[in-house]
């Protein structure tokens, strides 16, 4: 750090220099802050609002803190201290490794207990291996620094913890021992195999071992230290134990769940009875009969993920849709918005009655859309009735051709053969918008495109007319567009008629 003034020297280039933060974050921005929680429940304050800090803990940080206390019974339910939060705000470590301590030497033993919680307290060297009760065995019989202090540790860990509420441990092996105080420590690093060395953690979080590692085989995991590299999947195993499923559901008890799940998954509705511990699916069967507020919210969480489209649409549905959105865009309330995010945040306000009636994705494509979106006309105050005036779905021409406006896009579209515009001066409109004219030749193909049909008659026209004339000779092409009548028929039909 700087001192007194002087030059600085950065071991960086510039341009990384500018990418950098100006400060690095305050600790109590980053940290887990269980520990820390414990101590202001200690003194008397379990949310920290009375301290004068230069940073106020993050309140997602200090509720997280504050269940991983509760889970370890360390605070009582509204944040208070309890006397065994007391006696493990005492031992110098974390909460986590404090109740690994005091639950584990219940179970295995004051000195085996702490033996555990001290490889747990400070990393073993990379050479000790990814097997925690083989980095176990090589700290007793280590001669090395890390050795050393291990040992130190392990005499002040067993010194503090109460030998008269004590177990045995005798006839646990060293991996059933390591196991059950690393799961007590980190339950919800608890993880069941996938298989090729893939793990499920309680957390939800992927994990793998890396090749050739001991514990491949092992149906079960108490994960002590992992890490996830950036846009990687799954989290590395640095350092873990074996574990039995029993030894599992006893530290990781609190995250076990058993309910009534039904979910979308891969397009359908998915009903089943569940019993879990965190992410970790134990036992599963189908429901037959499952609850009907599950399934409507399994419909409306597939709607949420693969949109409106699960419904049935036609044309003049998504017609309908387009002439809404134009309305909301170009006039807004009370005309409803109906983009996809607006649709799917309020299913109620259009899909009911149908949705509560659906049970699988069929029933959604048996839902009329067009049917639904009425629902949201403005109905109350009576502009529903003006739908068909301020976005009517066709616009008569001068032919008597009764033409369909696209109104998918940033202004509205009539496409419509040029022939059939003669006399018609000025540019249709709707809710005030100039429509945008394709004005087609004779055989459907686009000749010219214009939102000022006055402008296109003085200056477009005689240009289309010397192109296209005699390509389409049967078709009249007056000089004068504004002195023949609009026509969608040939020059011979029309002497005819």
């Amino acid at each position: 750090g700087r001192e007194a003034p002087g030059a600085v020297y950065r071991c960086w280039d510039q341009a990384e220099d500018g990418r950098l933060a100006r400060f690095p974050a305050p600790e109590i921005k980053v940290a887990d802050l269980a520990a820390f929680a414990l101590q202001a429940a200690c003194w008397g304050d379990p949310d920290a609002s009375s301290l004068a800090l230069l940073d106020p803990p993050p309140a997602g940080a200090m509720g997280a803190a504050r269940e991983v206390l509760g889970a370890i019974g360390a605070v009582d339910g509204g944040g208070r201290v309890t006397e065994r939060g007391v006696r493990m705000s005492r031992l110098g470590l974390h909460p986590r490794l404090a109740r690994a301590l005091l639950d584990g030497a219940a179970e295995v033993g004051a000195r085996r207990a702490a033996e555990v919680v001290a490889l747990l307290s400070e990393e073993p060297p990379r050479e000790y291996g990814d097997d925690l009760a083989a980095a176990l065995r090589a700290a007793r019989r280590g001669q090395d620094g890390y050795a050393a202090r291990w040992k130190q540790e392990v005499r002040r860990l067993s010194s503090q913890v109460d030998g008269s509420g004590s177990g045995s441990g005798e006839g646990r092996s060293d991996d059933a021992v390591v196991g059950l105080v690393a799961a007590l420590a980190f339950p919800e690093r608890v993880a069941r195999a996938r298989g090729d060395g893939a793990f499920l953690m309680a957390s939800g979080t992927g994990a793998e071992l890396r090749e050739g590692s001991p514990l491949r085989r092992s149906p079960w995991l108490a994960v002590a230290v992992a890490d996830r590299p950036a846009h990687a999947a799954s989290a590395r195993v640095r350092l873990a134990a074996v574990l039995d499923e029993d030894t599992a559901l006893a530290a990781a008890g609190h995250l076990r769940v058993r309910g009534e799940e039904v979910r979308w998954v891969d397009g359908e509705v998915v009903a089943r009875s569940v019993d879990r511990l965190g992410a970790v699916e134990l036992a599963v069967r189908p429901l037959k009969q499952p609850d009907p507020e599950l399934v409507r919210g399994a419909l409306v969480e597939g709607l949420r993920r693969e949109g409106p489209g699960l419904l049935r649409w036609t044309r003049e549905t998504e017609q309908l849709r387009s002439r809404l959105a134009f309305l909301h865009r170009v006039l807004g309330a009370p005309w409803p918005d109906v983009s996809d995010g607006a649709l799917l945040a309020a299913p109620d306000a259009w899909l009911e009655p149908e949705l509560s009636r659906a049970r699988r994705r069929s029933d959604l494509g048996r839902i009329d859309a067009g049917q639904a979106l009425r629902r949201l006309l403005p109905w109350a105050t009576g502009d529903a009735a003006r739908l068909d005036e301020l976005a009517p779905e066709r616009i008569e021409v001068p032919s008597g051709s009764r033409i369909r406006v696209e109104y998918g896009g940033e202004q509205p579209v009539l496409a419509v053969k040029l022939q059939e515009l003669f006399g018609l001066a000025e540019t249709p409109r709707v809710a005030g918008v100039p429509v945008l004219v394709h004005l087609l030749s004779p055989a459907g193909r686009p000749a010219a495109v214009t939102a000022d049909l006055a402008s296109f008659w003085r200056e477009g026209y005689k240009a289309v007319r010397a192109e296209l004339r005699g390509r389409y000779p049967k078709h009249p092409w007056p000089e004068d567009p504004a002195t023949v009548p609009a026509t969608r028929y040939t020059t011979a039909r029309l002497k005819r008629s």
